[in-house]
């Protein structure tokens, strides 16, 4: 380790992060503590580190410090995909671009067999860097009656019921199904929770005005919806990849999420190709 008077540090991931999430979209912004999901933190061998989990078993959850290893670059205003688009300052945010890239998750233990450390439900994407773990003691890391300045207000006027109400149109319905009964591919939970609270352009939440008037896209993942708003209803007319075939078919795209189903998805539905 550098000493304190050096102006950079040198840390070292001890283990790497083992999800079904390979997308940011399919990363809540906080974790579904009620979700049935099952994760692996996988420590790296020949370290010594199965002394370090020594005495963890015995914990309910604990912290993990991590790295947003997406990111290359940070904003000192930025912003945050809950409530109205108005920019935050980076340090009143958990916005993964900061400038020094790290994350913290309080996660539910499960159980730890050797090196792997098996986990509830987690906000990280799979191969995210850990560099430590820290149990978590509520008598000092939980502090419920904290104030927590502009969430608080986002939090209130959010506590209602959902302003707009999302329909699929029976294509996009169709293709949804389709996609669910053949790829195991279903995002249409989190796109009607997103569209359902704001589908108001935002870039955060990847929702920009497309193509005619009064058409939107939404960004999910590897994927996109196709919607117009009406009063206070959002009509989803479509999905569609968020590749085109071109790329889909280039050797340094094999490893795009969902790459096989959005090859059959173009093939089925021609029109959809971005």
């Amino acid at each position: 380790m550098s000493s304190a008077s050096e102006s950079t540090l040198t840390l070292t991931p001890i283990g790497y992060v083992r999800t079904e999430k390979r997308v940011k979209f399919q990363a809540l912004h906080q974790p579904e503590e009620t979700a049935e999901e099952r994760n692996v933190l996988e420590l790296v061998p020949g370290r010594g580190f199965e002394l370090a989990v020594r005495d963890l078993a015995g914990f309910e959850r604990v912290w993990l410090v991590w790295w947003f290893h997406r990111n290359d670059e940070w904003r000192p205003l930025v912003l945050p995909p809950r409530g109205p688009a108005t920019r935050r300052g980076v340090f009143a945010t958990r916005s993964p671009h900061r400038p020094n890239a790290l994350g913290m998750t309080p996660v539910r233990l499960l159980g730890v067999d050797g090196l792997r450390l098996l986990l509830g439900p987690c906000d990280l994407v799979d191969g995210t860097p850990v560099f430590d773990i820290k149990p978590y003691v509520p008598a000092y890391d939980a502090f419920p009656t904290a104030k927590a300045g502009w969430i608080d207000e986002v939090d209130a006027a959010a506590a209602g019921p959902a302003r707009f109400t999302v329909r699929l149109s029976p294509p996009a319905e169709e293709q949804a199904a389709w996609l669910a009964a053949n790829w195991g591919v279903d995002f249409r939970a989190r796109l009607v929770e997103l569209l359902s609270r704001d589908p108001t352009p935002h870039r955060t939440r990847r929702i920009r005005r497309r193509g005619g008037p009064g058409r939107l896209e939404i960004g999910c993942g590897a994927w996109s919806a196709v919607f117009t708003v009406e009063a206070e209803v959002v009509a989803v007319s479509g999905l569609a990849p968020a590749y085109p075939r071109r790329w889909l078919e280039r050797a340094d795209y094999l490893n795009v999420p969902d790459r096989e189903a959005q090859l059959a998805f173009i093939a089925r539905w021609p029109e959809s190709e971005p």
